[in-house]
């Protein structure tokens, strides 16, 4: 699956996302976004780069950690579900949901207080182009937030995840998304994608200042904040 298609594999697994990402992780998802909340600043004006299904937005408005968001999403599928789950949890005037490139902002430099994306850079065609651009849209001094898979560096826990991924995930993927494209791309995706310190100094060539990073849960998912 190439990259530049990602937007067309969302559309057709939309129905069957949140299900496949919360069984795959087992509910833990959850919890790193609520990690990923706390660790956000108030801001007026957020961003939600790869915004999908708004899970993280929902979040960030339930704890009142924006004012208002707006969701940028190559998929226009998985954020008709989006909206939906914003309506129904009172929110639907706080977020503007927009079709869009995160390569290709469609704002004008120094638009938003903070940008956050959730499971949704290791899909950039170009990684450096796209943390260029959350650094372009940031005012400065404005916060960026990115939740991310990882590759965990303990031996024993490295071993159980390969075979999660290699044995249950595509028993499990087929079974919900009823596409194997989208199990194979996902196990791909998170093993070849970069972690920690390399993707920490990648931030930083962006322009970025203050980088840090936190592993949970073993080392299978880490969170990156920094500053413009």
């Amino acid at each position: 699956m190439e990259k530049n298609n990602i937007g067309q594999l969302f559309d057709r697994i939309a129905g069957t996302y949140d299900r496949f990402n919360h069984l795959l992780s087992l509910n833990i998802d959850k919890s790193w976004r609520r990690r990923t909340v706390k660790a956000l600043e108030p801001a007026g004006r957020l961003l939600d780069v790869a915004i999908g299904t708004a899970d993280l937005s929902l979040e960030i408005l339930k704890r009142g950690k924006a004012d208002s968001i707006t969701g940028l999403d190559l998929s226009t599928k998985m954020m008709e579900i989006g909206k939906a789950k914003a309506e129904a949890a009172g929110f639907g005037g706080r977020i503007d949901f927009q079709e869009g490139s995160a390569l290709e902002m469609p704002y004008v430099d120094g638009s938003f207080d903070a940008v956050t994306c959730a499971f949704g850079v290791r899909n950039f065609s170009d990684l450096d182009k796209g943390l260029s651009e959350m650094q372009r849209v940031l005012c400065d001094g404005g916060q960026l937030a990115i939740l991310e898979f990882s590759y965990p560096g303990n031996p024993l826990v490295r071993w159980a995840y390969d075979i999660f991924f290699s044995r249950l995930m595509p028993v499990v993927g087929k079974a919900v998304s009823n596409d194997p494209t989208a199990y194979i791309y996902f196990r791909e995706s998170v093993k070849n994608f970069i972690w920690g310190e390399e993707m920490a100094a990648r931030i930083k060539e962006a322009g970025f200042r203050e980088v840090t990073f936190k592993t949970m849960t073993c080392g299978i998912c880490t969170l990156y904040l920094a500053r413009k």
